[in-house]
């Protein structure tokens, strides 16, 4: 009975949003109120808590829809400057091949956005970039949430590693470094891949004829790329730790890829473009800007996201300048939601759109025009993802009862750690899956449930730095289905209540993953 109520929060939100296709708003509205209620009626929850609870969801969706509001605005004012357009034509002169143009945009470009700024910014950066060179909305939003996964097991600058391990028993940074050269190699078998699975969802849902020849064709390409970013990953986790890996991994990555993609090398001689929209016609007119300038938002959004990052005065003074952080909400301690504006990806995202008007020598009334549609566009994300996260919250909250059970969370992994026993090491990607699915971040997936990794591999005699990496790769794994990062991604690319359709297909490669990694991690255990 209670691992039913526990499950709830997965349950309700998989019947509503992808068994009976129901938009977020509503699909998210009904699982909220049944994990409420469960919360208040089974497991022992007060009132007080819940409600402070509900509250922590509301301002967390508030720090999300920043986020969304200022990836919207700088496509949108790149597109009314014309720089868009500039853009789309230095992709389709690399290559002008959807399958290219979607592990360039999508896997790599999205990998390097992730290194900088993660908590589901790439998706919302990448999904309108694609939707601009002309893919379907629905391929764009599911191709950038199964992009944004490997490069997520380091994530900003190494928050998914340094945070989500550092309530391990001796954790510090030799540490940190010996799980990030674990992820990496145990990645070497299942991360490569992610670029031909991608391949794969976008010719057989998104092609004219779904065929499989079609991905087979890429398949040489798409596998030196995933090998060359993985390779790399492990080669600079080696080397100098895990906080550059993203970043460095996809710069290699994108350097690969360009180059090859216009030499032509192991790709085939004929463009595919089967799933460019239907009303979509490539401008053929001479563009008036140069690609530096068309670029140049972009690149102040990496080095803003850099600078507020790793130099401590700038992290110093975006951390504190306008601090809108609540603490204690209702005075319920430990319940908490920050939101730092200036270091918001968000804030970021919004003045590089107001650079791009600087820098590119247009009006500002672009600027204007774009925050007006965004606005209009991010309405109906935002009541869903208030809803999302009111079930998150009181779902991680659970453990704050008067019937003194452990959390929901807990008591999943308990049951879990049970049921596989000596085989663990199969079942630890898919606990951080699930703790992905629900809290929507790798870093807090792993932070709710790597003590009770680290506790399931001691007691089955398995090593525990590779159970470890085991649930970091499967929290990353579990960016591609969980709900806020779905309705994110759906709503930037203007199919808000379609979230269901999008799980549909991202639920595979987000499942194939997870046994990839629990694959990968039984071959590393038979070398140690």
């Amino acid at each position: 009975m209670l691992l039913l109520v526990a499950l709830s929060a997965i349950i309700a939100p998989f019947l509503f949003l992808v068994i009976m296709r129901m938009p977020a708003v509503k699909g998210m509205l009904y699982s909220a109120i049944i994990v409420i209620v469960l919360a208040f009626l089974v497991w022992g929850m007060e009132v007080n808590v819940i409600s402070a609870s509900v509250l922590q969801g509301v301002h967390k969706a508030l720090t999300i829809l920043l986020i969304l509001f200022g990836a919207i605005v700088l496509l949108n004012t790149l597109t009314h400057t014309g720089a868009v357009d500039r853009i789309n034509q230095g992709f389709r002169n690399i290559s002008g091949d959807m399958r290219v143009q979607a592990i360039i945009v999508a896997f790599l470009f999205g990998s390097l956005i992730e290194g900088a700024a993660g908590f589901g910014t790439p998706a919302a950066v990448t999904g309108p970039l694609l939707v601009a060179l002309g893919f379907n909305p629905m391929a764009a939003a599911a191709l950038a949430l199964i992009s944004d996964s490997t490069s997520v097991s380091f994530g900003a600058v190494g928050t998914p590693v340094q945070v989500g391990l550092s309530n391990i028993p001796g954790a510090d940074l030799a540490f940190f470094k010996e799980i990030g050269i674990k992820i990496t190699t145990i990645d070497l078998f299942a991360g490569t891949f992610i670029p031909f699975i991608l391949i794969i969802i976008l010719t057989q849902f998104f092609g004219k004829k779904k065929s499989f020849s079609d991905a087979l064709a890429l398949l040489p390409w798409s596998l030196l790329i995933g090998l060359v970013y993985t390779g790399s990953a492990f080669l600079y986790a080696t080397l100098f730790g895990h906080e550059f890996v993203s970043i460095l991994a996809s710069l290699t990555g994108l350097a690969i890829a360009t180059w090859t993609a216009k030499k032509g090398i192991l790709l085939p001689e004929e463009a595919w473009t089967d799933a460019l929209k239907d009303d979509f016609e490539i401008s053929e007119k001479k563009a008036d800007m140069s690609l530096m300038k068309a670029w140049s938002p972009y690149l102040v959004v990496v080095g803003l996201l850099l600078l507020t990052r790793i130099v401590p005065p700038v992290k110093e003074f975006a951390l504190t300048a306008i601090d809108l952080t609540w603490t204690n909400i209702l005075g319920v301690e430990g319940i908490t939601s920050a939101w730092e504006i200036l270091y918001s990806p968000g804030t970021v995202l919004i003045i590089a759109a107001l650079s791009a008007v600087l820098i590119q020598g247009k009006s500002l009334t672009n600027f204007t025009k774009a925050s007006k549609e965004a606005l209009t566009s991010i309405k109906n994300a935002g009541l869903a993802l208030i809803s999302t996260l009111a079930l998150v919250q009181v779902f991680t909250n659970s453990g704050m009862n008067v019937n003194e059970l452990i959390s929901m969370p807990q008591y999943i992994a308990n049951a879990l750690a049970n049921t596989f026993g000596s085989m663990w090491v199969f079942a630890a990607p898919f606990l951080g899956e699930l703790g992905a699915f629900i809290t929507g971040s790798a870093t807090v997936s792993t932070l709710t449930f790597s003590p009770i990794q680290f506790n399931i591999a001691n007691e089955t005699g398995i090593n525990s730095d590779v159970i470890l990496a085991l649930q970091v790769i499967g929290g990353s794994a579990g960016n591609m289905i969980c709900v806020h990062n779905v309705v994110a991604a759906s709503a930037v690319v203007g199919l808000s209540g379609k979230e269901g359709d999008i799980i549909r297909k991202t639920l595979i490669p987000a499942l194939l993953y997870g046994v990839l990694a629990g694959i990968g991690g039984f071959i590393l255990l038979q070398f140690l």
